[in-house]
């Protein structure tokens, strides 16, 4: 096929059902993405709150009341309070490199809770900052929580679930910034008119940060971890628990193989640029793009329910029709809202940014938005998670889990900085500059992304093996594959 490809002969089918243990332990795992949610949705509200700019930023808030422009495109913009919002990517950034190190060495366990023991110092000091150092320092910590959070829980996520629900269960993490984001929206909206609102908004960051601490300490390592680190016997019997089951002796091998190889490498972020892992580090790369060029469109439009609302279909759907198809579905979807969306603005504030909508004209934009952060919230959202926490094989899983975010959050702090100075410079343009990101994105999905559901996460080699692009780059899986393959007819054939 010329798009991604299924590997139905070469896929494994281990034994096994899904347990309450098991969904309990990724529910508890999955509010790690509360926390990258909560402030998602309460930084702009806090920063358009006039007591927090007399205090913090009172320079800035006095040249916004002096800025008496009617242009739409071009509003006020200043770097100085942009830099304060997105210097969190930039520790999120740094923050995940070190968190592969850890996932790789202590486990995945410490990741998280020490992105909820950062986050939590963080929530602190905003919540109870006297001047802006306060605000930096409690920002970056907060960076460290979210960038040891967005490497960690993903790949727990993913290494847990049984194959036929992982993707339900990972996306549970989108879900989990979602209602981080809703919560926060909520949050802002009642607080704003107080004069302290801001403190509460803030130091409220330390409610999901300490229930992830406290939920991660009654967690349980993944099999693949403990293997990694040598707990043979702790694995195989964490590995019957979460199966349901005591006959795990073939998933059991395949994960002691995988730890062998993985062991054999000592740096996984040299290995990683290898030919071999090519067809995982390019996709990597391009689904977090769809992260990056929309992060700022989507947190000025965005509507919390609808958000919340559309990953349940993804949750719903994931599995039973593969990641391509949403991600496609998805992106049509997008690609067709940010035309519309451009036309409409271009055709009501042309190029000097003057008009307004009348009601009926404004409900129409307003679907069209709904539907734009609809295809995201159940395409590009999760599975830009999903997708690069299951592709990579064990020795590069937490290298390629931390380009992963270190790539999203550098997307998002380089658009979130300069959007307003795109804005006012492409103006209506700028959602057709989008559009054909998105245009990209979908093409290199349909060509170059194979199929990964119900695919154990030990088995993706044959999967990029038999990927009719990919294959060239892993030669040295050809007699895994053929064996793979001989099995499963032998198998049929009995």
């Amino acid at each position: 096929m010329a798009g991604g490809a299924y590997i139905e002969s070469g896929r494994r089918q281990y034994e096994g059902k899904v347990t309450a243990f098991v969904l309990i332990t990724c529910f508890v795992a999955a509010m790690g993405g509360l926390l990258f949610g909560y402030d998602l949705g309460i930084t702009g509200g806090v920063t358009s709150m006039e007591p927090f700019l007399v205090k913090f930023f009172p320079v800035v808030y006095q040249q916004m009341l002096d800025d008496s422009s009617t242009n739409q495109y071009c509003k006020f913009d200043n770097q100085l309070l942009t830099l304060f919002t997105s210097s969190l990517y930039l520790a999120a950034l740094i923050a995940s490199f070190f968190a592969a190190t850890t996932s790789r060495l202590f486990g995945r366990k410490p990741s998280m809770f020490l992105g909820g023991l950062f986050f939590l110092l963080g929530a602190l000091l905003n919540g109870f900052a006297i001047n802006v150092e306060m605000l930096i320092i409690g920002r970056i910590f907060l960076g460290f929580g979210v960038g040891y959070c967005n490497q960690s829980v993903p790949i727990y996520l993913s290494e847990m679930a049984p194959a036929k629900i992982r993707g339900a269960l990972n996306i549970g993490f989108q879900m989990m910034i979602t209602i981080g984001i809703l919560g926060a929206n909520l949050i802002n909206y009642a607080t704003s008119k107080h004069q302290n609102g801001w403190r509460v908004s803030l130091g409220v960051g330390a409610v999901p940060a300490v229930l992830l601490c406290v939920g991660s300490l009654f967690l349980e390592e993944t099999p693949n971890s403990l293997i990694e680190r040598g707990q043979h016997v702790k694995a195989k019997t964490m590995l019957q628990k979460i199966r349901g089951t005591n006959n795990v002796d073939e998933e059991y091998q395949d994960l002691v193989d995988a730890s062998e190889a993985a062991s054999k490498v000592e740096n996984p972020w040299k290995n990683i640029t290898r030919r071999r892992y090519r067809p995982q580090l390019t996709p990597v790369l391009f689904t977090i793009l769809g992260f990056g060029n929309d992060a700022s469109l989507m947190s000025a439009v965005i509507t919390g329910g609808v958000n919340v609302l559309a990953t349940l279909v993804s949750v719903f759907c994931v599995d039973k029709f593969g990641r391509r198809l949403l991600f496609l579905e998805g992106g049509a979807q997008m690609l067709v809202s940010q035309i519309v969306v451009g036309i409409m603005i271009g055709m009501k504030f042309g190029l000097n940014g003057e008009g307004s909508f009348n009601k009926g004209e404004a409900d129409i934009l307003l679907l069209f938005i709904c539907l734009y952060v609809a295809a995201f919230a159940w395409s590009w959202g999760p599975l830009g998670w999903l997708v690069p926490s299951e592709i990579c094989s064990l020795e590069v899983r937490p290298a390629g889990q931390a380009i992963n975010v270190a790539i999203n959050m550098f997307f998002t702090f380089g658009i979130a900085q300069i959007f307003l100075s795109l804005l006012c410079h492409f103006k209506f343009g700028l959602f057709f500059f989008f559009a054909a990101w998105v245009l990209v994105m979908t093409i290199f999905i349909a060509f170059l992304l194979p199929e990964t559901k119900n695919v154990p996460v030990e088995e993706m080699n044959y999967v990029w093996k038999s990927h009719w692009f990919w294959n060239k780059y892993m030669p040295e899986c050809e007699d895994l594959v053929a064996g793979a393959y001989n099995n499963s007819e032998a198998t049929l054939s009995n």
